[in-house]
């Protein structure tokens, strides 16, 4: 409601009540015509001034203060400042946009603040169970005096294995620290997904056999598919997501590698027949070190990084990664990626610096 319009209702209702009261006692309606036309021209001048004095002019200064604090400018140009002609619904409106804003900012600051907590405390664990296994054993083999040889030898293999795990740690860190910084550059290049494909499938025939599960891709399309994207760090996601698919698959169980030719895209699936993961999970699984399956995890080994580094190394291609999982029937994951057309030139993508 605009000043003026709500000045006349109060001066209005004043005049009213002083004209009722006045044709009450003198009982002359000309008296009160004139009663009512002079109280409410000078209430509306009093209400008018005093509103505007002693509280609009105030509502306004707050009004610019909120608005320029929003907009991160000094105070002193506060007086200065355009203002509409209706300050107190303004107000309003600023601040109840004011307190979304900073609802959300406390929001996301505890989320990132219980992320770091969490972040910590893993990352501790993670090195502090490599470092204790390497203290032990040399401890052990001090103790000993290398008396037993064999048991001398079986100790520095299970410190040298526990040495790799904590390098594999700080290369991920490392690899995932540069993947977010955009030190490590995407070199788009034409590829055939394909041939790819199976060159991993080639490569991972072996410790498939080992974890006696068997790789399977079905090529639907008698014509290659042309891609623009990094090769070696797709390279990265497929191997990632395949050796995932031996960590949680069953004995005897299958990987299929699927292609999808979608409109201007390709999407790529890995999916397992293994244990599956729960609806809850799913939100959180490409957290860095996050586990569905502390104890299994911890027996297979890994740096619980891979499906960090797969979900940035996609997103650095500007594309999506998603996955779909039900108990004891298996996993999906999929990722999709730009795809070359035929007879169309090779497009222009922006490379990330270093």
């Amino acid at each position: 409601m605009k000043l003026r319009v709500l000045v006349f209702i109060n001066a209005l209702a004043v005049a009213v009540t002083i004209s009722a009261v006045n044709y009450y006692f003198q009982h002359k309606f000309y008296d009160m015509a004139i009663t009512f036309v002079a109280t409410i021209i000078s209430s509306f001048i009093v209400f008018y001034y005093l509103i505007e004095k002693y509280v609009y002019s105030k509502i306004k200064l707050i009004y610019k203060l909120i608005h320029n604090l929003k907009l991160g400018r000094d105070l002193r140009d506060a007086l200065g400042e355009h203002m509409s002609s209706d300050p107190i619904n303004d107000v309003e409106h600023e601040v109840q946009e004011w307190a979304r804003e900073k609802k959300t900012e406390i929001e996301t600051l505890r989320t990132q603040e219980k992320f770091r907590r969490d972040f910590l405390s893993n990352i501790s664990h993670e090195f502090k169970t490599p470092l204790f296994a390497i203290q032990g054993y040399i401890e052990a083999l001090q103790d000993d005096d290398f008396e037993d040889r064999d048991m001398a030898r079986q100790f520095l293999d299970k410190a040298s294995k526990n040495v790799d795990r904590l390098s594999y740690l700080i290369k991920d860190l490392d690899e995932i620290s540069k993947l977010e910084s955009g030190e490590l550059p995407i070199n788009y290049t034409k590829f055939k997904i394909n041939d790819l494909i199976k060159e991993i499938i080639e490569a991972s025939d072996l410790k498939g056999k080992q974890h006696n599960i068997k790789l399977i891709f079905k090529q639907k399309y008698d014509e290659p598919i042309l891609v623009i994207a990094d090769r070696q760090k797709i390279t990265q996601v497929l191997v990632n997501l395949i050796d995932n698919s031996f960590k949680y698959g069953k004995e005897g169980g299958h990987t299929w590698i699927t292609l999808f030719e979608l409109h201007d895209q390709v999407l790529i699936e890995v999916t397992d027949d293994g244990m599956g993961i729960e609806e809850k999970y799913l939100p959180r699984l490409f957290e860095r070190f996050f586990r569905t399956d502390t104890s299994r995890s911890r027996q297979i080994g890994g740096s619980g990084l891979g499906l960090a580094i797969v979900k940035h190394i996609v997103e650095a291609h500007q594309q999506t990664i998603n996955v779909r999982s039900t108990e004891n029937v298996g996993s999906t994951f999929g990722f999709t990626l730009q795809k070359v057309k035929q007879n169309i030139p090779f497009p222009h993508i922006p490379i990330l610096k270093s």
